[in-house]
């Protein structure tokens, strides 16, 4: 992480990577000697807060959820201590200790050259870019179970140190908490991802995959979903077995590298669910559906995932064919107390369950049989049903996109010989080098009739071959 990396903190600036790291300079000097196409990005951190000078007594408190929901299917509760969070917010005085000291800040003093994310803006941003808001809420975060450090989240600067004292003390709660840490922030090199295939292998350095931050991304679940791409990957080059590729009809990850190999980077890249089109089949609740059969057919999943996988699979299949099998008369539902438009049409309970306003409870009256299914696979199916008709229509979506990508295009295809393509869209594939025909649709300048050209040559590509 932070290539060539520059921290700034007022008008004081110095080489570093986090706090007390030093920054990967000869890492940076490598890439750029490779030839790759690089740019700069910035990203910034609040100041750190020392718990115990905080007045909590006077803050709200944010708990955590009374049922929380565990980031693995093999948990059912949290096995840590669960703490809470406090809530403040910036006031007016806050703002003008800010505002007249904007052209200290390293960011509106023009020392950074570099984008920074727009979606996690500065504390600096916030007062200029919503001049009319009067104050802005700030999260209390505690960074561990046994330490007294406190993330303030919403307040990144890059503000002096003097400054920062200045306005944190000005905050509610915060009247005479101690800084253990100065908020920061920081430049550095990014190497831009269009130089890499759907696998973050590069293009042009054949077996070197790149992951993170150095692809122009931002934030620790970003780089972690990349981690598990480049290493699988890397693996199964290794091996010399098929690589493995995420579609981003299915998953956040297949969206997130899409957009990174196609569209790079102009700021610092976040995975928000509004950039996936087909999100509403794509939920944490069916994760584990969507990606753990993919392990299992590779041989990366444990053996006790995947027997909970399937067991799992198994009672959703059997819940799910209940409830489709059990139907009834409008009247029959209308009698169990719910309401239906009496068409005379006959509905299953999955059918039923399919409506917003009735949940599993409305149906017990109306069909018993679904107390003996399990809280958790009768409210996952509960789940489906709710989706089932958007998803219908996503699905028509889907085996457009998918029938395109059975159109895969070697790394060799060549372009040039194509009399039908510009010189400029010509430029650009040989740039992208798309690996199917989904992404050469995606590509600046493509248009249906170029599409079809390349339709056309691989098919005949392929016709030869067949021959």
């Amino acid at each position: 992480t932070f290539l060539r990396g520059k921290i700034f903190i007022g008008d004081v600036s110095y080489p570093g990577g986090r706090m007390g790291s030093q920054p990967s300079d000869a890492l940076a000097k490598r890439m750029q000697d490779l030839g790759l196409k690089m740019g700069r990005l910035k990203t910034g951190t609040p100041p750190r807060l020392d718990g115990n000078t905080i007045k909590w007594d006077k803050l709200d408190v944010q708990p955590g959820d009374d049922l929380p929901t565990m980031f693995s299917y093999l948990n059912k509760k949290p096995k840590a201590r669960q703490v809470s969070c406090g809530i403040t917010h910036t006031n007016a005085q806050t703002h003008t200790i800010i505002r007249d000291n904007l052209s200290k800040s390293a960011m509106y003093g023009g020392h950074i050259e570099g984008v920074g994310p727009r979606y996690c803006p500065s504390i600096e941003d916030k007062i200029v870019r919503f001049s009319d808001k009067d104050s802005h809420q700030i999260f209390l975060e505690p960074e561990g179970l046994d330490t007294s450090t406190i993330y303030p989240n919403g307040i990144s600067t890059s503000l002096p140190e003097n400054v920062q004292h200045e306005y944190v003390r000005s905050i509610f709660g915060l009247e005479d908490v101690k800084i253990l840490q100065p908020g920061y922030a920081i430049e550095y090199d990014y190497v831009d991802p269009r130089s890499l295939t759907d696998t973050l292998m590069l293009k042009n350095l054949e077996g070197l995959f790149l992951a993170g931050q150095i692809n122009g991304t931002t934030g620790y679940e970003e780089a972690a979903a990349q981690g598990l791409v480049a290493g699988l990957n890397a693996a199964f080059y290794a091996m010399e077995q098929d690589p493995m590729r995420f579609s981003r009809t299915d998953s956040y990850i297949g969206v997130m590298v899409d957009d990174l190999i196609h569209r790079g980077v102009t700021e610092p890249y976040r995975m928000f669910t509004s950039r996936a089109e087909f999100r509403l089949s794509m939920r944490a609740d069916n994760a584990d559906q969507r990606l753990t059969q993919l392990a299992i057919d590779r041989n990366f999943c444990s053996k006790k995932r995947a027997v909970v996988y399937l067991d799992k699979i198994e009672r959703l299949v059997a819940a799910r064919s209940a409830m489709q099998s059990a139907s009834f008369t409008p009247r029959e539902i209308q009698a169990a107390g719910i309401k239906i438009n009496q068409d005379g049409n006959r509905r299953s309970v999955f059918d039923i369950l399919s409506y917003p306003d009735i949940s599993i409870d409305d149906v017990v009256a109306l069909w018993p049989p679904i107390n003996a299914i399990s809280p958790e696979i009768a409210e996952q199916v509960s789940i489906d049903a709710l989706y089932v008709h958007y998803i219908e229509r996503q699905s028509r979506d889907q085996l457009a996109i998918k029938k395109d990508e059975a159109h895969l295009i070697s790394e060799d295809f060549n372009y040039d010989s194509m009399s039908g393509l510009s010189n400029e869209l010509k430029a650009k594939l040989k740039d992208r080098r798309p690996t199917n025909l989904s992404q050469a649709a995606k590509v600046d300048g493509m248009t249906p009739a170029a599409l079809m050209l390349i339709l056309a040559k691989l098919k005949q590509k392929n016709s030869a071959r067949a021959s």
